[in-house]
């Protein structure tokens, strides 16, 4: 499979392993994929014992949405037994934090792979979904992106991005921008998926959620990631194609095959100039729209 090809992972759902509750509900809501947290969330006496209820939950979770484990950073003592310990048929991927350069994600890959032989996995099966989260790794979004390892895509941590930076986190998420293109940027020239966009913090503010994933879609994100269930429905609205934009789709490229069938390339559609690109843009979206129907029936 083509690490650009298109994938219905649009909502990316943290919540802590060491919580029983939280983890139960997590699988209820609906999202994509679910991370199951070794990083952040859990408190330093917890880490080693949250590695088994990684496993236990994911074995026996009944549901269609993808599991990742997010382990500690690759600075810490801990990264390595992470991986160990959560690796098996259970698992469909692994969330590498504050990545700053291709060496140190290929390091964590070598591991990787290392586990997968000792648990009987094909190697390659699992995803790598690195976190760019400061201003090093930003920089060298393009260099990790095409260092040939096996990630399908990247992540955004606007939290620890703008505390690298001492930037203000505002509304307006202006402080993002440079990142997000960079991010989009590098993604193209890796050849992987869109990225998936950064958080926001305010759980309790619908709006505002909807106004940062509309940020990241046209800066070019295919998803979101989420640490609240309520966040979940928002973010696929926003990262779903709209019934509008799949009959306008359709409409194109139904017109643009008729024109080139009689020898043009370069049609109007409802006031609207269509050639290549546009076509291309629209069967992506329809692509999409495929995968989506393809859920709801399964």
């Amino acid at each position: 499979m083509s690490r650009r090809e298109l994938a219905l992972t649009r909502s990316f759902l943290f919540t802590p392993a060491n919580h029983p509750r939280r983890v139960e509900k997590v699988f209820q809501v609906g999202a994509d994929a679910v991370i199951l947290d070794l990083e952040d969330a859990v408190a330093l006496a917890e880490k080693v014992s949250a590695r088994k209820d990684v496993v236990d939950a994911f074995k026996s979770a009944d549901h269609r949405a993808l599991h990742y484990v997010r382990i500690n950073g690759s600075d810490t003592e801990f990264w390595r037994d992470d991986i160990k310990a959560t690796v098996g048929a259970w698992l469909d991927g692994i969330v590498v934090p504050k990545v700053e350069e291709g060496a140190a994600l290929l390091n964590v890959e070598a591991a990787v792979a290392e586990a997968e032989l000792e648990a009987g996995l094909a190697q390659g099966s699992l995803d790598l979904l690195p976190i760019i989260e400061t201003a090093r790794g930003v920089e060298a979004a393009a260099q990790i992106a095409t260092a040939g390892s096996r990630i399908r895509r990247f992540a955004f941590g606007g939290g620890d991005y703008t505390l690298d930076l001492d930037y203000e986190w505002t509304r307006d998420e202006d402080v993002l921008g440079y990142a997000r293109a960079r991010l989009s940027h590098a993604s193209r020239l890796g050849d992987l998926q869109p990225p998936v966009d950064t958080v926001v913090l305010q759980i309790r503010d619908d709006e505002r959620f909807l106004e940062s994933a509309r940020r990241g879609r046209k800066f070019g994100f295919g998803g979101k990631l989420c640490i609240h269930p309520s966040q979940v429905p928002l973010t696929h609205e926003v990262f779903s194609p709209s019934q509008v934009e799949i009959d306008h789709a359709r409409a194109v490229v139904a017109a643009f095959e008729a024109a080139e069938a009689s020898g043009s390339a370069s049609i109007q559609l409802d006031g609207y100039f269509i050639d290549y690109p546009i076509v291309y843009k629209s069967q992506r979206i329809l692509a999409l729209a495929s995968l989506l129907e393809q859920r709801e029936v399964s």
